[in-house]
């Protein structure tokens, strides 16, 4: 959603809150915003502005590389990866699909957008030899994918309307998520509703939440679902960043339903949330501009660990750490929970 991008996050000062963050480490600083990340074989991998890619070895964080994809300083918010390449699109047309070489970082553009409204939010693999990614949509309003199979990308046919107004937010590459038969998209805006694909006959449903909404800056922001049932959203309004009602749901269904937790006693604004590897969605953290929180009951309650500043997106390592990325770093946080 182009309008998302006016802002200009600062970085500020640390406070940690010692009792649950036992180490918070910059493991990158550059001129560059990073709202994408993977994690694969022991290196965090990022793209961002200036057209930057490249790696973090988390096992010796002097080890590390950056390559330019494009001499154009493109913007990238969306990461994704097979067993030998990673891929990013960038955002504003025309959207070039690059695919960089997981062993030699070589890149080359294997598919082109040129449409004049192609903005790429968020790119998603299901498995190594399927993935989608998902854009505003065209004049048409009609729901924009674009889908890779077997080794090709291409544009899928869809013929799901969206609504005057909804798009959604390339925030942090998470408002795509996927289990085992599902593929769910959360849109924002002027609506804010998750679009259910049947991952075995490529058939949509859509389902209305009960989600802050109805301006172009407000929806749901993030997912995440462990299996078929569970799943949560984060997100809210990034013009009122402290406005905290409406901006946390959960589902139990599959996304069919959605019930508001924590509305007006959470920490506000979030742009990433990711459930902790082995809680089976018990317990989860999210971050936004403004904080850190973590949630220990399936989202029911949060608290806030930290008042980090400038940190959109985050990635499990394993069940106690965590990496961050934002506003010119990376950090690596060993959490005490």
């Amino acid at each position: 959603m182009k309008k998302f991008f006016s802002i200009v996050f600062l970085s500020v000062g640390v406070i940690i809150f010692s009792q649950q963050i036992e180490g918070f480490e910059n493991i990158l600083t550059d001129k560059i915003s990073i709202r994408a990340l993977e994690v694969d074989e022991h290196k965090v991998w990022y793209s961002g502005t200036g057209s930057k890619f490249g790696f973090v070895d988390l096992k010796n964080p002097e080890n590390q590389k950056q390559v330019e994809l494009d001499a154009g300083k493109l913007e990238f918010r969306t990461l994704g990866k097979d067993k030998s390449a990673f891929y990013a699109i960038n955002i504003v047309s025309p959207a070039r699909f690059f695919k960089i070489d997981k062993k030699d970082l070589k890149s080359q553009v294997i598919f082109t957008d040129t449409a004049k409204t192609a903005f790429y939010d968020a790119l998603h693999f299901v498995n190594d030899k399927l993935a989608y990614a998902f854009s505003d949509a065209d004049k048409d309003n009609v729901l924009k994918l674009a889908v890779y199979k077997n080794g090709k990308w291409g544009m899928f046919r869809s013929n799901l309307m969206l609504h005057p107004g909804e798009a959604a937010f390339a925030a942090s590459n998470t408002n795509i998520a996927s289990s085992g038969n599902y593929l769910w998209i959360a849109t924002g805006g002027k609506a804010s509703r998750i679009l259910r694909m049947n991952l075995k006959n490529e058939k949509f449903e859509t389902f209305t939440t009960p989600f802050i909404q109805g301006e172009p800056s407000q929806g749901m922001y993030s997912i995440d679902f462990y299996g078929d049932h569970f799943g949560v959203a984060v997100g809210g309004d990034y013009t009122r960043q402290e406005a905290n009602i409406n901006n946390i749901a959960t589902t139990t269904d599959g996304g069919k339903t959605w019930q508001i937790q924590a509305s007006g006693q959470n920490a506000g604004y979030m742009t990433c949330v990711k459930i902790r590897p082995g809680s089976k969605g018990k317990e989860m953290i999210a971050v936004g501009d403004q904080n850190i929180s973590y949630s220990s009951d399936f989202g029911k309650t949060w608290k806030k660990i930290s008042d980090e500043k400038g940190l959109f997106v985050c990635q499990w390592i394993d069940g106690n750490t965590v990496v961050f990325a934002g506003n010119g770093r990376i950090v690596k946080a060993r959490l005490k929970l």
